[in-house]
């Protein structure tokens, strides 16, 4: 009986997990999906090769959709901008040095780091 693991034991745990990761119909089901969606990838590969017109439309529309998200970010950063700036705007002169300084040095600090990463 020593043998036998209490329900609570780690390596109980990870036997029952091993398992849980292991089951078969899991597995195959997620292996007929890959290839589904290899082949459904192939086909629409194979018919924008066939309709380049329908190949560089898709490219535009790609592109304006990737525009239009890159605005729409340049949109919310200014609005945050503006929403920091009245709130600033609105609070006492002392509270409003203090709050201006701490903003200064987070918007330094971030920018840091954007400039070590981008390099």
């Amino acid at each position: 009986m020593a043998d036998e693991l209490s329900p609570g034991e780690p390596l109980s745990t990870l036997i029952k997990g091993s398992r849980d990761l292991l089951r078969p119909e899991e597995l195959v089901r997620e292996a007929i999906r890959d290839v589904v969606k290899e082949e459904i990838r192939h086909h629409l590969e194979k018919t924008l090769k066939d309709d380049p017109k329908l190949a560089h439309d898709l490219h535009d529309a790609v592109r304006a959709l990737l525009e239009a998200r890159a605005q729409e970010y340049a949109v919310l950063l200014r609005m945050a901008t503006l929403a920091a700036r009245l709130g600033l705007a609105a609070a006492p002169p002392e509270l409003r040095a203090r709050l201006t300084a701490e903003v200064v040095e987070m918007v330094g600090k971030e920018l840091g780091q954007i400039v070590e990463k981008s390099l």
